[in-house]
C-alpha cells in the first residue's frame, strides 16, 4: 500500500468515525432534553369549555422536537373539543401552549382515540346513536405556521341496525382527491356501489376550521 492509499484511508476512517460520534451526539442530546412537567388537569381547565372533563388524553412528540407534547379531548353536556398544547423550554421558563383546537361532534359512543403515527395526529371517533358517525382525523404539525394542519379524514354515516344505506366520504386536504363510497343495505348487509372520484379544495385547512363529519356528509341540520 503506497503513502498515498495509507493516507485516504486514514481520511475515510476518521471521517467515519466523526460521523458516528456526531450521530452519538446527537442521539444523547435528544434523550436528555429538558421536558417541561406534564400539566395536571386543573392546569388544562383554563383550555377547556366550561364545566368540561377530559374525555381522553394523549402525551407525545406532536412537533417533532424529541419534547412530550400534550392533546386532549375534553367535553361538558353540551360541546365537545380536541385541544393540542405543545411543549416548550426557553432561557427563561418551560410549559405547553396551545395551537390548536377543532370542535367535535357531541354524544360520543365511547371515548375518542388519540395516536401519534410518523409525525401525524390520529383522531378516531365514534358519535351518534343508532344512526352513527365512525371517523379519522389526521393532523400534522405545520412549523412555519405554528398550527396544526388536517392533511386527511375519513368519516363514514351508518346504521347500527342496519335501517338504511351508508355513506363513506375519504378525503385527502393535501392533493383534493376524495372518494365518495355509497353500501345499499339488504337483507345480507351492506353492498358497496361504484365509488364517485371528487376534488376539493387544497386551500390548507388548520385545526380551527377543519370540517366536523355531519358538515362533510351534509348530514342533519
Amino acid at each position: 500500500m503506497t503513502r498515498v492509499e495509507r493516507a485516504a484511508m486514514s481520511s475515510r476512517t476518521s471521517s467515519v468515525l466523526l460521523s458516528s460520534l456526531l450521530a452519538a451526539a446527537m442521539c444523547a442530546s435528544a434523550a436528555d432534553r429538558i421536558q417541561p412537567p406534564k400539566p395536571t388537569e386543573e392546569e388544562l381547565s383554563a383550555y377547556m369549555p366550561d364545566g368540561a372533563k377530559i374525555e381522553t388524553r394523549l402525551d407525545a412528540d406532536v412537533t417533532g422536537d424529541g419534547m412530550a407534547d400534550v392533546v386532549f379531548v375534553a367535553a361538558n353536556d353540551e360541546v365537545r373539543v380536541l385541544r393540542v398544547m405543545i411543549a416548550y423550554v426557553d432561557e427563561f421558563n418551560t410549559g405547553h401552549e396551545p395551537i390548536g383546537e377543532a370542535a367535535m361532534e357531541p354524544y360520543p359512543l365511547g371515548s375518542a382515540s388519540l395516536s401519534v403515527k410518523k409525525g401525524v395526529l390520529l383522531v378516531e371517533d365514534l358519535t351518534g346513536g343508532t344512526t352513527a358517525i365512525q371517523s379519522l382525523y389526521r393532523y400534522r404539525f405545520d412549523p412555519k405556521a405554528r398550527r396544526m394542519r388536517l392533511i386527511g379524514d375519513d368519516v363514514t354515516l351508518y346504521s347500527r341496525t342496519n335501517a338504511h344505506d351508508s355513506t363513506a366520504i375519504s378525503t385527502n386536504r393535501l392533493t383534493g382527491a376524495q372518494t365518495v363510497t355509497r353500501s345499499v343495505v339488504g337483507e345480507d348487509g351492506y353492498t358497496d356501489q361504484p365509488p364517485q372520484k371528487k376534488t376539493v379544495p387544497t386551500k390548507p385547512l388548520y385545526m380551527e376550521d377543519a370540517p366536523m363529519p355531519a358538515k362533510t356528509l351534509d348530514w342533519g341540520d
